[in-house]
């Protein structure tokens, strides 16, 4: 028996399925931030958490998933106000970090072009697929830069949200632990290091646990956004004769 009333192709969204379906997605997300606080388990993310519960129960309802977006649309609305309090830590730490701009506009350029290159090569030559390839690439970066760059180099929109999303969550589970297993200490190395390899989650990951880290993790997301959307164009039409 289905939890909630059949809306699997339903165009007409109810107030009722509307505030159960919101009421679950929060539920859901602070238990399983409740629960990473008291355990202090980085695994215990709260994003990774909800997804894994929500997705066996659209399934379970027979929920199709445009319903659930669109019921849930209020959350969506919260994700750019979320970001940009990101900038926060960024603030608190401006005096020290513009010391060192230089610095990170070179190491986060030579980082960008590092993951496009790898990600576009190693796709091109295992399934020499382009817009695979392209989508791959732009997985480091936050999500809505990444679709744009997506759909402005004809890659496969479908996939980046995907990718963007694993990236996110192995590096904010596992970033930390391997960092600290190669002997980086430097907070600075960290932050830059999550940041522009895991985007936001990330970043908010670090901003919890270290201000000073989740600071240049936050200068990594945004930096890395903004030169990647200059680099690929560019990169990417040189790549492509090396795979034809």
């Amino acid at each position: 028996m289905m939890l909630l009333p059949d809306i699997t192709m339903s165009h007409t969204f109810s107030l009722t399925n509307t505030l159960l379906l919101t009421i679950l997605t929060l539920a859901l997300y602070q238990g399983a931030a409740w629960l990473q606080q008291r355990w202090q388990l980085i695994w215990l993310n709260p994003l990774l958490i909800s997804i894994a519960l929500l997705v066996p129960f659209l399934i379970f309802n027979n929920i199709n998933y445009a319903v659930y977006s669109h019921s849930t649309q209020f959350i969506n609305s919260l994700l750019e106000p979320a970001t940009v309090a990101l900038g926060y830590p960024l603030y608190q730490q401006l005096q020290h970090i513009k010391h060192y701009w230089k610095q990170l506009l070179a190491l986060l350029g030579l980082g960008v072009v590092i993951v496009i290159v790898t990600s576009f090569s190693l796709t091109m030559l295992i399934i020499h697929q382009e817009d695979v390839a392209i989508a791959l690439s732009l997985k480091s970066v936050t999500t809505p830069i990444a679709i744009m760059l997506t759909q402005q180099l004809s890659g496969d929109i479908s996939i980046t949200p995907f990718a963007t999303m694993i990236a996110g969550f192995s590096g904010a589970l596992l970033g930390p632990t391997w960092l600290k297993l190669i002997n980086v200490r430097s907070d600075i190395a960290i932050g830059l290091s999550i940041g522009a390899t895991s985007h936001v989650i990330g970043s908010i990951v670090l901003s919890r646990h270290n201000p000073y880290q989740g600071a240049y993790s936050s200068v990594a997301l945004i930096l890395s956004a903004v030169l990647t959307a200059f680099i690929i164009p560019l990169l990417v039409p040189f790549l492509l004769p090396f795979f034809n």
